[in-house]
């Protein structure tokens, strides 16, 4: 017993004790981090399943805070006007790559509303894409609103200045510059009837995506009980080596 007791080995058992701790506290951080993951899940699903609205309505009662729309299914009247349509690149259907069309839907009064309206595929990269024109006249559009897209820490760059065909993300900022309307803070992704005719509508978002973090709380749980154990077995083998 007293072998275990040297300042040598008091001090491997605090190392020993720490760790433990640090990784039990990791894991149930994980575990922390999927409970606020399966609430996000939840709020976002009851927001997509909730009845449409007409966007500036929802807009009026979120004030600035968008991004509280997100997955709100919404409905806006007005009338496409392709001629300022462009497109996002690396957008994938089926494991073939395209892009997204997105298409102003004027409302009146100098606003309008960016829709996306759909995938189509490489060859089509010059819009107004002929073979996927938006009808034309008065129409009701109903998607789910997005926010504004911003570009992450490593993600390509929209020249600044400008008129683009063709973005890298939906920058509602950045594509007012080349716009003859007042921009929508968010952007509508319009619903499909699931069928393959060009813009093909994009299937509706999911949300049973709990992230990897249930993984990580079992494998930090796993390292403490591994190193706990693995640290048992030294110690026992260090006190048969000195009797």
């Amino acid at each position: 017993m007293k072998a275990i007791l040297t300042p040598k080995w008091i001090a491997a058992h605090v190392v020993v004790i720490v760790i433990a701790i640090v990784f039990i506290n990791l894991g149930f951080w994980q575990l922390g981090r999927l409970e606020d993951r399966q609430l996000e899940n939840q709020i976002a699903e009851s927001r997509y399943n909730a009845p449409p609205e007409e966007l500036h309505v929802l807009l009026a009662a979120a004030g600035d805070d968008h991004e509280s729309l997100q997955y709100r299914r919404a409905t806006v009247t007005g009338s496409y006007n392709d001629e300022h349509e462009l497109l996002t690149r690396n957008q994938v259907y089926r494991d073939q790559a395209g892009f997204h069309v997105v298409t102003p839907l004027a409302t009146g009064d100098g606003g309008a509303v960016l829709v996306n309206r759909g995938w189509v595929p490489l060859p089509l990269d010059t819009p107004p894409i002929a073979e996927a024109a938006p009808p034309s006249g008065e129409v009701t559009a109903t998607g789910w609103i997005n926010p504004t897209q911003t570009r992450p820490p490593l993600g390509p760059t929209d020249p600044a200045d400008g008129v683009l065909d063709t973005m890298n993300r939906i920058n509602i900022e950045r594509i007012q510059q080349q716009m003859p309307y007042d921009l929508a803070p968010v952007y509508l992704v319009l619903e499909g009837d699931g069928g393959d005719q060009l813009p093909v509508a994009l299937p509706p978002p999911e949300f049973e995506d709990e992230g990897s973090h249930l993984a990580y709380a079992i494998q930090w749980f796993g390292f403490t009980v591994t190193g706990v154990v693995g640290y048992y077995f030294l110690v026992r083998k260090n006190l048969r080596g000195k009797a």
